[in-house]
C-alpha cells in the first residue's frame, strides 16, 4: 500500500497503454494504482482504503465498467460506496454518458480530453470525495455518545421517528425501554468508577439489543431502547430480559464486584401516544414510578408487570453462574419459598424423598425473622 502524500487514484483498464498513457498525465499530481478488470478493481478497493477516485474504462473482461460502478455504489461500505468514479471511454455519444450517469458515474470524460481538463476534473472530484468524508465524520460524532459510544439523545429522536413513521404505514407496533441505573449502597458508590462503570453498562445492553433496534444513551445514568415491531406484552418481555441480564453481569470497579440492578419504563406505540415525544414521556415517567417503589423492576401503566424486588430465581441462577454466590444468597428464604411448588411436583412424580414439611418450616421461619429484622 502506498506511503504517498499524493491523492491516490484506482485507474482499471484492460489496455496497458491506454493505463500507462493515463498515468504521464496525471503523475505529478496524483498517485496512482493500477488493474486491469472490473473484478481486480472491485478487489483493490475492497483491501485499499487510502484510494480516492476511480477512473474506469467502460468495456473490460470479467467485469465492465458499469458492474463495477453498480458494484461500487452498491455496497454497503460508505467509503467504497461514497467514492467519486470517472468512466472513461472512446465513445463520445449521448447514449454511452447517460448509461454512465444511471450506473452511478460521477463524470464521464472522452480518452481524447487534454491533460489540464484532466488534470482539472480530477482535482475538483477528489476535493468534492474528500469533504463527503469530512461531513460523514463530522455527523459520526454528532450522532455517537463519546462516553459510551451509543447513539445521543437527539440521533435516537430521529431514527424513533423514523421507526414510527414506518409502523404507522404498516399499522405496527414500536416499543420503548427507559432505562436507568438503581442506585449503589453510599459506601460503595464513594468509590464507584462511573465512567468505567456505564462504559460496562452501556456494552451490556449493547450485546442484548437487536441490529434494527435503537439504542442511546439518554442522559446521566439513563439509557433508552426503542425497539421496532414489539407490542405492549412483547416489549415488556424484552424489558425483563435485560434487567436479568444486568442483574446477572459481573460488574466491577477495580477490584471490587459489583451488584448492579436497573429500573425500567416501558411505552409503547401506539397505545401510548403517536409520537416519539410521547413514548419518551411516558417511559419516563414510569421509570420514575418504579424507582419510587423500590427499583430492580420493569413497569408499565399501572405496575402491574413490576417484578419482585430480589429480581427471581432466574436472576438468582444467573448470579451464581456469574460466580456472585454473595448477592445470590440474599434473599434466599423468598427463593426457597418461590421453588416450593416445583418441588412438590418433582417429589410426586419422581419421588425423592424431599423433607418437603422441614423445608418449608425453615423457610418460613427465616422469612419471619427477615421481616423482623427489616421492621
Amino acid at each position: 500500500m502506498s506511503t504517498s502524500r499524493l491523492p491516490r487514484i484506482l485507474i482499471v483498464d484492460d489496455s496497458r497503454i491506454v493505463r500507462a498513457t493515463i498515468i504521464k498525465r496525471i503523475r505529478d499530481r496524483f498517485d496512482v494504482r493500477e488493474e486491469v478488470d472490473g473484478e481486480a478493481g472491485w478487489e483493490a478497493l475492497l483491501i485499499d482504503p487510502t484510494l480516492q477516485l476511480v477512473i474506469t474504462d467502460h468495456t473490460m473482461p470479467r467485469l465492465d465498467g458499469y458492474g463495477l460502478i453498480e458494484r461500487i455504489r452498491g455496497s454497503r461500505v460508505g467509503r467504497i460506496r461514497d467514492i467519486p468514479v470517472i468512466m472513461i471511454s472512446g465513445d463520445e455519444d449521448e447514449a454511452s454518458r447517460q448509461r454512465a450517469k444511471d450506473a452511478g458515474a460521477t463524470d464521464f470524460i472522452a480518452k481524447g480530453t487534454g491533460t489540464a481538463e484532466l488534470l482539472s476534473r480530477l482535482d475538483t472530484l477528489v476535493r468534492l470525495g474528500q469533504s463527503h468524508v469530512e461531513l460523514e465524520q463530522a455527523r459520526a460524532v454528532a450522532i455517537t455518545d463519546t462516553a459510551t459510544g451509543l447513539l445521543t439523545a437527539v440521533a435516537l429522536r430521529h431514527q424513533g421517528e423514523q421507526m414510527l413513521s414506518h409502523a404507522r404505514r404498516q399499522h405496527g407496533h414500536v416499543g420503548l425501554l427507559m432505562i436507568a441505573l438503581d442506585a449503589l449502597p453510599e459506601p460503595v458508590a464513594d468509590d464507584v468508577d462511573r465512567p468505567e462503570l456505564l462504559t460496562c453498562f452501556a456494552r451490556t445492553l449493547g450485546g442484548m439489543v437487536r441490529r434494527e433496534d435503537a439504542l442511546a444513551r439518554w442522559q446521566d445514568d439513563a439509557f433508552v431502547v426503542i425497539t421496532p415491531g414489539l407490542d405492549a406484552r412483547q416489549t415488556c418481555l424484552f424489558g425483563e430480559r435485560l434487567r436479568h441480564a444486568v442483574a446477572g453481569s459481573n460488574f466491577q470497579s477495580g477490584a471490587r464486584a459489583l451488584d448492579v440492578t436497573v429500573s425500567i419504563g416501558m411505552a409503547c406505540f401506539p397505545e401510548d401516544g403517536d409520537g416519539c415525544e410521547a413514548l419518551l414521556a411516558a417511559g419516563s415517567k414510569r421509570l420514575t414510578e418504579g424507582q419510587a417503589v423500590g427499583g430492580n423492576r420493569v413497569c408499565s401503566t399501572a405496575l402491574e408487570v413490576s417484578a419482585p424486588a430480589h429480581g427471581g430465581i432466574d436472576t438468582a441462577l444467573a448470579q451464581l453462574a456469574a460466580g456472585r454466590e454473595q448477592a445470590a444468597t440474599r434473599n434466599l428464604p423468598e427463593l426457597g419459598r418461590a421453588l416450593l411448588p416445583l418441588l412438590r411436583l418433582m417429589e410426586r412424580d419422581l419421588g425423592l424423598g424431599l423433607p418437603l414439611a422441614e423445608m418449608e418450616r425453615k423457610l418460613a421461619a427465616a422469612n419471619d425473622g427477615k421481616q423482623s429484622s427489616i421492621n
